[in-house]
């Protein structure tokens, strides 16, 4: 701790040694950090983390063990990092949400799980609520230059690709890929292992176990992401037929039905009961991506 530098908001940055020492017995004794660093009061770093010259954390910053935290890469107060995190440079974790009504004054922050990968210029702001908390699991990989906006969660094992942007509200559940420059409405929700094809628009809800694509489409089961997560062939054959009996072309109400195929029992596996509860849920207002008129998206 001896080589780190810290900074007050109310103060430029000045060395370790001229600030009062209980402000730097949370830093583990293992801690690198660079002297060209700037590190707030009351911060907290794991054991053999590194910080990178010319990074920025800000008060009450909590970081995990062997986290690394690259040069020019930003943490706001507010922020929890979990343990095994890498931020890479230009990265901002907990900045203020892009709300025209936010009072910058809410106790709000940003929680990362444990072994996230944070990649170059990757934006990702706090919660609009007091008390509540942006959420981002364990093991997510964000990549370079995309943005996960305020109150946002995110399942274990979620990639997010370069460029995509998530506005705020957003829930993605556990290993579902957001492509590369797609962009994801406010409050919609990505289920479980989805696959959401480049360059896509989104602004209805798309169920587990789905590709998603172009403007609210559907085409089909996500069959090769779901036999690399060790799905069945018992369960995937579940789960075309209750994509089948969601999906049907002569009815187009796809909530009724998912409703109505539950109670028929059309679903043999717990999956499948997930992808049809995934359109039952009531508290959910939004439309479901649907199949391109010309019948894509029909699985066999």
């Amino acid at each position: 701790m001896r080589h780190a530098t810290v900074f007050s908001s109310r103060s430029s940055c000045r060395p370790a040694a001229s600030r009062p020492l209980f402000l730097l017995t949370m830093i583990h004794p293992t801690v690198s950090i660079s002297p060209l660093a700037c590190v707030g009061e009351n911060v907290s770093v794991g054991e053999n983390s590194t910080v990178a010259p010319f990074a920025v954390i800000e008060d009450g910053v909590a970081i995990g063990a062997r986290c690394h935290v690259a040069a020019h890469a930003v943490l706001k107060r507010g922020t929890r990092v979990g343990d095994d995190v890498h931020v890479d440079h230009h990265a901002v974790l907990g900045g203020l949400p892009q709300d025209l009504g936010f009072d910058p004054a809410t106790p709000s922050g940003v929680v990362i799980g444990d072994g996230v990968r944070i990649r170059e210029g990757v934006t990702l702001h706090r919660a609009t609520r007091a008390g509540e908390n942006t959420l981002v699991g364990t093991k997510c990989f964000l990549m370079a230059y995309s943005h996960v906006a305020h109150d946002c969660v995110l399942g274990e094992g979620v990639i997010v690709a370069n460029t995509a942007l998530l506005a705020g509200f957003v829930q993605v559940g556990a290993r579902a890929f957001v492509s590369g420059g797609v962009v994801v409405h406010q409050f919609v929700r990505i289920g479980e292992s989805a696959m959401c094809s480049g360059n896509g628009r989104f602004g209805m809800d798309i169920p587990p176990f789905v590709i998603a694509l172009e403007r609210n489409h559907v085409a089909g089961l996500n069959l090769v992401g779901l036999r690399r997560c060790g799905f069945s062939r018992e369960t995937l054959a579940d789960l075309k037929n209750c994509y089948r009996a969601v999906y049907r072309e002569d009815a187009l109400n796809f909530a009724a039905n998912a409703a109505e195929a539950l109670e028929a029992s059309v679903a043999q596996s717990e999956r499948g009961r997930q992808f049809l509860r995934f359109f039952t849920d009531t508290s959910k207002r939004r439309q479901f991506v649907r199949p391109r008129a010309n019948g894509a998206g029909t699985v066999e």
